[in-house]
Order: C-alpha cells, then structure tokens, then sequence
C-alpha cells in the first residue's frame, strides 16, 4: 500500500499507523504525481491553523478526513497526534474499527501511566485514550489495570537502582514463530563455553563499574534464548560468577526464563533454586501436542506439567507460565483447554502473548494457515474471562508489530505476585544494564531521554568482539 506525505516528512507516525490498519497490504514507496491504491497525508501550515488532511484508497473505495489545530498549539507531538487522527479517520470508511484505535507504538501503558503518576484517576485516565486515540473500552481498562500495577512497582524503586539483564542467545531448537536471536545448539554448542567464557567477563567488569558508580540492582532477569539450554554446571558457574561479582543483597526479585521445558529437570531446577533464584517462567505456549509439533517445539504438554511440579518442588516462590495466541493449527476451543490446563497448575502469573509474524520468524513465509483475527478476538477474550475469574489481573501489557488482529501481549498476575522485571523494562522506569550477546543496555537520562547500547547480536559475534563489549559498558556507566 503506497503512502504519500505532502507538506510534512512526519513519515514514521503515519507509516506506523497504516501498519497497524492494514497490515495484509505490503507498504510501497509513492511519488508524485500520485495515483491508484494507496494513502496521502498532507499538512497544510497557515498563520493560525495546521490543517491535516488524509485520502486514502483501496480497492476502489476512499475515505476522506480533515483536522485542524491551532498553530500556537502545535508542538510536536501535537502535530503528530493531529496526523495520526486524521489518518485513522480516513482509514475508518474502509474498515472497522480496531481495539487500540489510533495507537500504534508498543507501549501504550505510557500514557495511562503518564496519566495516573500526574495525580489523574483510573477513569480519567481510560478516557483519555477512549476519546483521544479511540481506544476500545476494554483495551482502555486493561492498560489502565497495568498502569496501576506500575504505580505499585514504581514506589518500591529509589534513584540509585538499576535492573540487571543476562542473555544467552541458544536455544534446543528455534520455534516457527521466532525472530530472536537465537542460536540452535544442534548446530552451535561448540559456543556455549566459550561465550560463558567471554559473559563471565562482561560481568565481572560490570560489577567493578556498579560498585564505583553507586549503583544497586534491584531486580535480575536471565533470558534468552532459553538460558536452561546450558548444563547444571553451566548454569551454576554463570551464576555464580553474578553472584560474586555484582553485589545482589538489594535485589526484590531474581528471575531465569526456563522457557522450553524439554530443557528442565530437578536437578536443572535445584541447582538454579540454591543460587538464590526465586522465580522461574516455564512457557508451554500451548498445551496441544499437534500445535506444539507444528511450531518446532519438541516437548509435550505432559512434559510441561512435570516440569511446573518439579519447579514447586525445588521450591520456587513464583512461576510464569506464556501461552500464545494464534498459533497455527490452535482454534478458540483447543486454546481454551490450554489455559484450562495451566491454570489447574495454578502459576502465580500467566503471560497470554498474540502471534506476532516476525521476518526473521519462519511462519513468516506463510506456509502454514493461521487462525484468523475473529479467532483470535475470541481466544484473548476468553483468556481473559477465565483469568479474572481465577483471581489474575492484568500487571504489564505491550504491543507488537505485525500481531495477529493488532492486538496485544499481557502478563496476569495474582495479588502480590507482579514480575517487577517485566514492569521496570517495559515501562522504562530505570536504567537496565544488559550483558551478553544481543542484550540492549537502556540509560534513563536526566532529561528523560534514553540512551542505547547494543551488545552484538550473534554468539560469534559477541566473542571476537568482547573487548569492545566491555569498552562500551564503560561508555555507558559514565551517563549514570
């Protein structure tokens, strides 16, 4: 679907937008003179007024809208806002009108919590996004209930904590639906050593920069990847090394993200157990056997409850468990019985993640028929009838590119039981120090801003590329 821009270069706020309403249409470069299938967005600047305008269309049909707004009053995201609404205007003669309305980015939270810290009531705050951004009444009080359990997490927070991240980017076996960057160890364990080699570096020489910086970490998060990939003994010397170099009393909460449980075992579990780990997350993200085939995951849903039973034997104080929904071959009624069958379990959170096709992924060269967006409608509706009545509410929520009907990600939780990780990460609230390859340090500037730092992607990468690895984290503890 061609896009055009006159009158302004504001390209990523509409192009984002017309992602996220016609996702089935590819985008296409556009150019004047300007004519057929496709979408102009125009701004027109006067000496009072920004006048927006948006034509867009397809298959033989248009939709037209116009706004205006007052030029004294057009600050940028002002400006954005106003072609964003048009946009979505035009857009809603050709189609219905989706859950998260105008909204496009991957934090929609932002602004309800936003909203909700400036002193704003929950009601105040869903109508924001009711009448700003269209926002559907359910979409807007379930981003609500996650920005409340925000404001929960923020107040256990002080100015010198930061968040610790741990990657290890190997997997048994990489999913269909997958863009990680990830690693299969059927093609790359002569890696796993010398990457645990090259990590136990990088921490090492992050702890000697938290000790001089004053800082304190609050909460641990290992990912992946599928960090129970490694041995017992691997597992164990990783985090010991996190345990002698980086000073973990101040911690609230310590987190490995088990992930497949073809990869866990008691022993596996005991041994992570005993390092002073407290929360595991075990992701059947299904509990059919036939749908499970189909993405490449080689365990079974039996597997799953026996690994869930030995993580409360080893005596975890909480455990996730995802599901996803849209899965190829899944339908509303066999996603159903996988959530029946997790929350017989009774996790303390339960994480319903949407399909989202991903160009990295496999199922992303459309092999393989997906259940269609009603159906996925119905699988997140359900999920959250039948949470709710368990006794979960809604703690952290975030959106995706190219989901399964536009929809969302959300973690549910029992009272007490958020996964503070998850809020402070997703949220932004406070720096995280991310090490290990593919790990992303996030810098909360004074200003608000945030500054970047990308370890390299690959394994290999990583390794021949340590050095600099450690010179970067230099770089970025001298914006803390």
């Amino acid at each position: 679907m061609k896009l055009l821009l006159r009158g302004h270069d504001d390209r990523y706020a509409v192009e984002q937008l017309q992602l996220a309403l016609f996702p089935e249409e590819p985008m296409e470069p556009a150019a004047e003179p300007f004519s057929g299938d496709g979408a102009v967005s125009t701004l027109h600047t006067g000496a009072v007024w920004l006048t927006a305008t948006a034509e867009i269309t397809l298959h033989g049909k248009t939709g037209r809208a116009c706004r205006r707004l007052r030029a004294a009053e057009a600050d940028v995201p002002a400006r954005r806002r106003l072609l964003q609404n048009t946009y979505y205007e035009a857009a809603m003669c050709l189609r219905e009108p989706p859950a998260w309305g105008s909204l496009s980015g991957v934090r929609p939270t932002k602004l309800t919590t936003r909203a909700l810290l400036e002193g704003k009531t929950p009601a105040e705050a869903e109508k924001l996004l009711r009448t700003r951004y269209h926002v559907s009444p359910e979409r807007s009080r379930l981003c609500v209930e996650a920005s409340e359990a925000t404001v929960q997490a923020a107040q256990l927070l002080r100015p010198q904590d930061v968040s610790v991240y741990v990657g290890i980017p190997f997997c048994p076996t990489r999913c269909a639906y997958c863009s990680f960057v990830s690693s299969s160890i059927e093609r790359f364990s002569g890696l796993l050593e010398p990457y645990l080699d090259a990590l136990v570096r990088e921490i090492a020489h992050t702890g000697d920069l938290l000790r001089a910086s004053g800082r304190t970490v609050r909460t641990l998060y290992i990912g992946g990847g599928t960090p129970t990939t490694l041995s017992s003994a691997q597992l164990r010397r990783l985090m010991e090394a996190l345990r002698t170099h980086i000073d973990l009393t101040e911690l609230v909460e310590y987190t490995v993200e088990g992930g497949r449980p073809d990869t866990l075992d008691a022993e596996k579990l005991e041994t992570i157990a005993s390092m002073g780990c407290g929360r595991m997350s075990i992701n059947p993200q299904t509990m059919n056997d036939a749908v499970l085939a189909r993405v490449g995951r080689r365990h079974t849903a039996a597997q799953t409850a026996a690994a869930y039973e030995a993580a409360r034997a080893a005596g975890y104080d909480a455990v996730n468990m995802d599901l996803i929904a849209g899965l190829p071959g899944d339908d509303p009624g066999s996603f159903a019985d996988s959530l029946r069958q997790v929350l017989a379990l009774a996790p303390e959170n339960v994480t319903v993640h949407t399909l989202a096709l991903k160009k990295g992924a496999d199922l992303y060269a459309g092999r393989m028929e997906l259940p269609s967006a009603d159906a996925v409608a119905q699988m997140l509706a359900g999920a959250e009838t039948s949470l709710r009545a368990a006794g979960y509410t809604p703690y952290y929520l975030y959106r995706q590119k190219y989901m399964s009907g536009s929809f969302e990600n959300i973690g549910w939780c029992r009272p007490g039981t958020a996964g503070l990780y998850n809020i402070y990460m997703m949220e932004e609230m406070h720096s995280i120090v991310s090490l290990g390859g593919g790990a992303m340090t996030k810098i909360n500037l004074p200003d608000g801003r945030l500054e970047r730092f990308h370890n390299p992607k690959f394994p290999q990468q990583y390794l021949e590329r340590i050095d600099d690895v450690l010179a970067q984290k230099d770089a970025a503890f001298r914006l803390l």
